[in-house]
């Protein structure tokens, strides 16, 4: 099998393009290169035998110019009634807003809640619309067989139903190294991230309870989750290595030095600003690599944050 397992309604028509394809250009391979080895070593010239011509066969002449025809006709049909089943967003769709961010993703659903995968119930089509907080992204789910580049200023859209359970991977299939500075590509690997596809029940259960810590969970420790979950972990450290940015181990209250302006103590204030406005303030000896997360994250989820760095003394 070349295709991966299929998760949604509409991969039928989708595979059946692509193999059609696939083995009618084997077909075609084999018996062109075979008639014309053939072709070759039959008719090759031969000391003392002059050739004449063979003249032409008006029914062969014409069925392989007319046959490509009614194929063509058929692979643009199949093709266009997949791309209007695909294009078509059933009206009783569930809306996911879908952000695309380096390095990473984030999904907001009907209820407020955000995730850093993406959650679907099953049996149902949901609708994703998406959307690049800095640079071109291509949001790219192989099992579900969609794929749409997310643009900077504008929205797109797309969806799928699934119609099995089951997680499939979530890929930024762009090269999104923007600028190309030493540390710009650096996380454009961990884009990577999950379609859960649910249950109903399950799914219903999710947008009930809704986003936020989870039972028995503190304040700080989601915070510490939500590190991990918004790829925070892929630019600063907890134990004082240096990375794409300082080290959170111990710089809530330190005062910083910047690279323009006076210096600043890093308290609530500050460290909200640079998760929302990154480039207002940089610290010195670190580039301006950072995205914005306005939009991604809720002031609850920087409150959380912000918890979490006041523990990392």
């Amino acid at each position: 099998m070349q295709m991966p397992v299929a998760l949604s309604a509409y991969a039928t028509d989708v595979d059946k393009s692509y193999y059609i394809i696939y083995w009618l250009s084997v077909v075609l391979f084999i018996g062109i290169i075979g008639a014309a080895t053939y072709f070759c070593l039959a008719y090759k010239r031969k000391a003392g035998v002059r050739a004449e011509p063979t003249g032409h066969n008006n029914i062969l002449e014409l069925s392989w110019t007319v046959a490509p025809v009614f194929i063509l006709a058929y692979l643009f049909w199949i093709g266009w009634k997949g791309y209007v089943d695909m294009s078509i967003v059933p009206p009783n769709a569930i809306e996911v807003r879908g952000r695309a961010f380096q390095w990473g993703w984030d999904f907001e659903y009907p209820n407020g809640a955000h995730t850093p995968d993406l959650k679907a119930p099953v049996g149902k089509p949901v609708k994703l619309i998406l959307s690049s907080n800095d640079v071109l992204h291509a949001f790219f789910i192989p099992q579900l067989r969609i794929k749409r580049d997310t643009v900077p200023g504008m929205y797109v859209s797309l969806w799928f139903e699934a119609d099995k359970e089951g997680d499939a991977d979530i890929f930024c299939a762009e090269y999104c190294g923007g600028k190309g500075e030493g540390t710009a590509a650096i996380g454009h690997w961990a884009m990577i991230s999950k379609v859960h596809i649910l249950s109903v029940a399950d799914y219903d259960k999710f947008i009930l309870e809704g986003g936020g810590a989870k039972p028995g969970e503190s304040v700080p420790d989601w915070g510490k989750r939500l590190y991990v979950e918004k790829n925070c972990a892929g630019c600063h450290s907890l134990d004082g290595a240096v990375g794409a940015g300082p080290s959170w181990k111990g710089i809530f209250g330190r005062t910083g030095v910047m690279t323009a302006g006076p210096d600043i103590v890093a308290d609530e204030n500050y460290i909200r600003e640079s998760i929302l406005e990154p480039q207002a303030h940089i610290v010195k000896g670190f580039g301006p690599v950072m995205p914005s997360f306005k939009g991604i994250l809720q002031d609850k989820e920087i409150d959380a944050i912000i918890s979490f760095m006041k523990t990392l003394k």
